[in-house]
């Protein structure tokens, strides 16, 4: 079941179509990317979901139910460019950010101690938010997007400003609360992050959806055939007696040998591995699938 969908959302702003006929869904419970080039239209889809602007045409349902402003306290949402009150201390800001999600002050102060801790950044409470680097001004913006529980959570860059110790970390926690229940949408050029969370993509270009669907299905629908072996007592001459595949790369140390092969038209790679195992004897054999870097770059430049 899909928690949230988009259908056939148009926006405008002046001469400029920012969403043209863009419809996506997001399973319940999923990490879900929203990726595209600078200037697509993701941001402005995602201040839709949050009803901070409306489409000129076309709907989104929350829970199968139309989207209204009484849903954002189901939702949490983290902006690219973050909004902290640079003069307010971490802690009294952090509380107010918590009641304005409708939590009492004393569950507000229970939940902010546990993240507090879990974050090790208790010593932060009395700090001004100017004194805050990138990263720990994420990391507390992060904490009030979260500790209200929402089901719908948005990240827009969530990673921007983090060394890679506490990115790691972040990437930890959307994970934990994914696996609690709630779902993530998360927008982010960074393809690495999106092929280790997420499960399904929405890839928007020039105010269109141009991929969407399941990446290790989009993965292997631009799958290049190429396989990644590794033999034992191959003997490699000739280097390319193969019928059903070409030999790419082949690299031997003693008696074990690495090699790459892409397959010929209508082989497939049961035709691959019947040759391999009257030549040798098999001790790996995967298929080089593209990156999700590749898959972006090929289809955004197409």
């Amino acid at each position: 079941m899909n928690i949230l969908e988009v259908k056939n959302v148009h926006k405008q702003y002046a001469n400029h179509l920012a969403l043209n006929d863009v419809s996506i869904s997001v399973p319940r419970g999923s990490i879900f990317g929203l990726l595209g080039p600078n200037g697509a239209g993701k941001t402005t889809l995602i201040r839709i979901i949050n009803t901070i602007t409306a489409p000129d045409k076309g709907e989104v349902l929350l829970n199968n139910t139309p989207l209204t402003l009484k849903h954002t306290a189901n939702i949490g949402y983290l902006p690219e460019e973050r909004g902290l009150y640079k003069k307010m201390k971490v802690g009294e800001q952090a509380l107010y950010l918590c009641q304005l999600k409708g939590l009492s002050k004393t569950e507000a102060l229970k939940r902010l101690k546990y993240w507090f801790e879990k974050f090790e950044i208790e010593s932060w409470w009395d700090k001004k938010v100017e004194e805050l680097s990138k990263g720990m001004a994420q990391k507390v913006q992060f904490i009030t997007t979260v500790l209200h529980e929402p089901e719908l959570l948005i990240f827009d860059e969530p990673f921007s400003g983090f060394d890679p110790i506490n990115a790691e970390l972040l990437k930890k926690e959307i994970i934990e609360l994914k696996n609690k229940g709630a779902t993530v949408i998360f927008s982010t050029h960074n393809m690495d992050s999106v092929e280790r969370l997420c499960e399904n993509i929405a890839l928007i270009n020039k105010s269109q959806v141009v991929l969407s669907g399941n990446i290790n299905q989009i993965r292997k629908q631009f799958s290049s055939h190429k396989y990644i072996v590794t033999l034992k007592d191959y003997d490699p001459l000739p280097h390319n007696d193969f019928h059903c595949a070409n030999l790419l790369n082949l690299k031997q140390e003693n008696n074990i040998t690495h090699a790459e092969f892409t397959l010929k038209n209508n082989s497939t790679s049961n035709d691959l591995l019947s040759e391999l195992i009257q030549k040798s004897t098999i001790l790996k054999f995967e298929e080089q699938l593209p990156s999700m870097n590749d898959i972006f770059l090929k289809t955004v430049n197409k």
